[in-house]
């Protein structure tokens, strides 16, 4: 099966449009920029201002007297109506602006030299200055410069002719066309129609350039809200510092850190409570208790890495946002199992914890081009994963190293040993409370 080409379409649904719709759009197509879209507009707006201007010139010169033959005005205004005509019907925007600015410039000088000279003409040449100031508006500065020339060109050889004919035209007894006083009053008001148009072609063209730019901050705006959005997205999978890198460097990220607190914690029980729940309820469930545990990773400054389920691991030490991260995820540890109550009530089931740390070294990095995520590997988080498998409802179990970090601080219970998968018999430690000062005046200084 051939999938459309989204071009065709787009011609397809330009030719689809009536005549009219086509006309009030200036031709415009869907695929057109911005740019492109005002060029059109400008020139369908110039045809249209010339045409009317045609029509009207010609009435005043005969209701000031002169009886000028409208076969040329008539034809200037066929030609650009058909022209205009051919524009909208085939949308060959490159053929309609060259023509249409030629005839806009030629015509004048035809004019002209059918009523005679400067004088007789009442310089109507200047219309033919619309031609160079509207290619500068939809061509662009550059590609109206051979416009502007022509224009010079046709002033210079007709003020050339008008010079060389003067004294012939002087010696002949043949009464002008034009009377001078008709000459001045149109003189007067060529100035004022060319100063009126220009000013409209340029407060059009500004009007437009206006709407333009109104679009472009309104797709600014939305650029940049997208990328906050897709910024706080980063940030909710990597730590800010591997986001950076990742987004200066594309290369891998992987890093040694030689003592990092590690922490996972998981329902007591969750497979049990799963089966007697809806999918939304349990997803209602894990998203209420583990909101609020991101909560509290954040207000302890710790990073969290990953859910596995029902798991939860964060990790401390990582960056340098918490001094002592040790301390930090035992404090998170115990707000975690003290406040199991009041989730207890929010999921209206009873929940209990088990929750196993460990401080050592680990490697981590970010894994993967697609659906990444930075994650840690190494002992350590064997060893906190496994502790927290391995211990009672709402206990807190420690490694050594934790241990010897957390001693004269808080308090633990007796230590114990277990065996642990893959490691055999060891020592851990269950983590109970915060110590008040006089518990940590009467701990032994670790060795």
């Amino acid at each position: 099966m051939t999938t459309p080409h989204p071009d065709l379409d787009d011609e397809l649904s330009y030719y689809a449009q009536p005549f009219m719709a086509r006309l009030r759009n200036a031709g415009a197509r869907p695929t057109d920029d911005d740019q492109t879209r005002q060029a059109k507009s400008l020139l369908v707006f110039a045809t249209g201002l010339m045409s009317i201007a045609t029509g009207l010139w010609l009435l005043l010169y005969w209701l000031t007297g002169p009886k000028l033959s409208s076969t040329l005005p008539f034809l200037f205004q066929i030609l650009l109506a058909a022209n205009l005509a051919y524009y909208i019907q085939s949308g060959n925007f490159r053929w309609f602006r060259f023509s249409q600015l030629a005839l806009i410039l030629f015509f004048p000088f035809v004019a002209q030299w059918s009523m005679g000279n400067f004088i007789s003409g009442s310089g109507v040449i200047l219309w033919g200055l619309m031609a160079p100031i509207g290619a500068v508006f939809v061509m662009g500065l550059r590609e109206s410069m051979p416009w502007f020339f022509a224009y010079v060109f046709f002033t210079a050889l007709t003020g050339v002719f008008d010079y060389l004919l003067a004294d012939a035209g002087a010696t002949l007894d043949a009464p002008s066309v034009v009377s001078l006083r008709t000459s001045v009053i149109f003189f007067a008001l060529n100035f004022i129609a060319i100063s009126g148009l220009v000013y409209a072609l340029l407060r059009f063209a500004f009007e437009q350039k206006r709407v333009i730019q109104h679009r472009l901050e309104q797709a600014m705006t939305l650029l940049t809200e997208a990328q906050e959005r897709s910024e706080t997205l980063l940030l909710n999978i990597l730590p800010e510092a591997v986001a950076a890198r990742l987004k200066e460097h594309d290369q891998r990220v992987a890093d040694d850190f030689y003592s990092v607190t590690v922490m996972f914690a998981d329902i007591v029980g969750f497979t049990r409570m799963a089966s007697a729940l809806s999918a939304q309820e349990v997803f209602t469930m894990l998203n209420t208790v583990f909101c609020r545990f991101d909560d509290l990773v954040e207000q302890h400054g710790l990073e969290k890495i990953k859910t596995i389920g029902d798991a939860y691991m964060v990790a401390g030490g990582l960056d340098q946002r918490c001094a002592d991260p040790c301390a930090a995820m035992a404090d998170l540890a115990l707000d975690m199992r003290d406040g199991l109550t009041e989730l207890s009530d929010a999921v209206g089931l009873p929940l209990s914890l088990r929750i196993g740390i460990s401080t050592g070294p680990v490697v981590a990095g970010v894994v993967g081009k697609k659906r990444f995520i930075y994650d840690l590997w190494g002992d350590t988080v064997n060893t906190a994963s496994r502790l927290s498998t391995e211990g009672a409802p709402n206990a807190i179990q420690c490694d050594r190293r934790t241990h010897m970090h957390l001693e004269r601080r808080y308090r633990f219970a007796e230590r114990t040993s277990i065996r642990l998968k893959g490691k055999g018999e060891v020592i851990v430690y269950q983590l109970e409370s915060r110590a008040n000062r006089r518990d940590r005046k009467t701990q032994p200084t670790p060795a």
